[in-house]
């Protein structure tokens, strides 16, 4: 007999009084903290508890009595059910304002640490449509709402190409319109889509691992090339001719796309990095470009994914690193190389070091592709490739640039970044929590001077944070 579930209770005519983490809003009820999606400061609402936490719950609103003057309507039909762009109902000048303050809180009560003042915020100048790359997946299990399940409605059509939701891992949201890549992408998707309704195409079973399309991953760049990528599931020889008269249809209708490219994926996850790319027709790459200098874009190649608000961020990087020309810099987290072959005009010596090799690789070709000579490239675990021995090898950095995962740095590389003594460190972060921590260890020997935090992600409450360290 299984144990009966107890009704979390009902917390009535609540306000919303600030935003949170995770781009979850805030109500504090006595001493009780409640987390809330899709609500802003303002909103009078009513909460239905769904989770119970040791100090906080998390809820969601189920009614609204009152709508907070901030508030906006959002623009997308799929808000509050993809996951995504989840403060799409705050105006973009309150979105900024609450990731600088989200930036200033975690360098003051993680870091606690003496601090500069923050410079405002560099906002998008692109609020939708900034993207250059996204990623769809298909299945066979359409998502249905609660309100649609509860009405009965019914798809004569359950295969769907979207986004997952998040929580069903099986289940993906039938996006009809996104308005986070340039429209092309939405009339690629929807053109797949309709081919593979019309010649009953199988979308994959992601719990039985059958069925033939699995994934669409579409990237634009600002030279105005188009890359598509269709990843299937191909067991029998006739799925192969099906699904190459997919690609044929798909090059037709599409004149802009310059790169077509496809993928067979039969392993039971849908990762791509380690199984072969095919080139149907045009380029296996796209360009990108910053300043004259052209950045090679492959189907596994890392590239941030703002192009107007990535070359903001570099410039930020460059600034803050106050290069003469005379300068050996270490750009660690390289990725691509991107970071390093931009700046090493203005430097003596770039050295990058990167964990992917095939990242390495891209960003060799692109020194060569750019005839920069002045940049040496290494792959290897950033602990175990930045030690003493390989500074005492290579000369003691002037400069470090770090980029790290959201994780940040481990404490073996801000051991060997004390060791090295640069005169200045410039951090990118794309977490300021574990950028404060990771500050906080740097600050033995370096004091922090400036700060720049710049909105990457509109409508989300990511944001990237650049600081300037400098020697004591």
């Amino acid at each position: 007999m299984s144990r009966k579930t107890k009704e979390l209770p009902l917390l009535e005519k609540v306000t919303i009084s600030d935003v949170a983490a995770e781009g979850k809003a805030i109500a504090k009820i006595d001493d009780l903290v409640v987390f809330v999606p899709y609500v802003v400061p303002g909103d009078v609402v009513d909460l239905k508890i769904r989770k119970r936490k040791r100090n906080y719950v998390e809820a969601e609103a189920v009614y609204f009595h009152e709508y907070s003057s901030k508030r906006v309507t959002p623009f997308c039909e799929h808000f509050g059910i993809c996951g995504g762009c989840k403060w799409q109902c705050l105006p973009y000048e309150e979105q900024i304002k609450y990731k600088q303050k989200q930036v200033v809180d975690n360098l003051t009560r993680i870091g606690k640490i003496n601090m500069p003042e923050v410079t405002p915020i560099l906002g998008s100048e692109k609020t939708i449509f900034y993207r250059n790359k996204l990623e769809y997946t298909f299945s066979n299990k359409r998502w249905l709402t609660l309100e649609e399940i509860e009405q009965g409605v019914t798809y004569e059509q359950m295969n769907a190409v979207g986004f997952h939701i998040p929580g069903a891992f099986d289940k993906v949201l039938a996006i009809e319109k996104c308005w986070l890549q340039d429209d092309i992408s939405n009339k690629i998707r929807n053109a797949v889509r309709d081919y593979a309704y019309e010649h009953d195409f199988s979308f994959i079973n992601l719990r039985s691992q059958e069925g033939m399309l699995r994934n669409l991953i579409i990237r634009t760049s600002s030279t105005g090339e188009l890359m598509v990528i269709i990843v299937c599931k191909i067991e029998k020889e006739h799925e192969m001719d099906l699904f190459k008269e997919l690609l044929t249809y798909v090059a037709d209708q599409f004149s802009e796309i310059t790169s077509l490219q496809y993928v067979i994926n039969n392993k039971c996850n849908d990762t791509i990095t380690d199984l072969d790319v095919h080139l149907f027709k045009g380029n296996d790459h796209i360009f990108e470009e910053m300043e004259g200098l052209r950045f090679k874009i492959g189907p596994k190649s890392f590239y941030q994914t703002n192009s107007e608000q990535a070359y903001n961020l570099y410039k930020i990087a460059r600034n803050f690193a106050g290069l003469t020309g005379n300068e050996l810099v270490y750009d660690l987290y390289t990725g691509t190389g991107t970071i390093a072959n931009f700046i090493s005009r203005q430097a003596k010596q770039v050295i990058g070091i990167e964990y992917v090799p095939e990242a390495i690789e891209d960003a060799k070709v692109n020194a060569e592709i750019n005839g920069i000579k002045n940049t040496l490239f290494f792959a290897g675990d950033m602990k175990d490739m930045l030690t003493q021995d390989f500074i005492n090898e290579h000369g003691r950095p002037d400069v470090i640039i770090t980029d790290p995962p959201r994780a940040g740095m481990h404490q073996d590389v801000i051991d060997v970044i004390l060791f090295a003594e640069p005169q200045r460190i410039v951090y990118v972060s794309c977490n300021p929590a574990t950028q404060a921590r990771d500050i906080s260890l740097l600050d033995v020997k370096y004091k922090l001077t400036a700060i720049q935090p710049v909105d990457m992600f509109p409508h989300t409450h990511h944001v990237e944070n650049v600081v300037l360290l400098e020697k004591r």
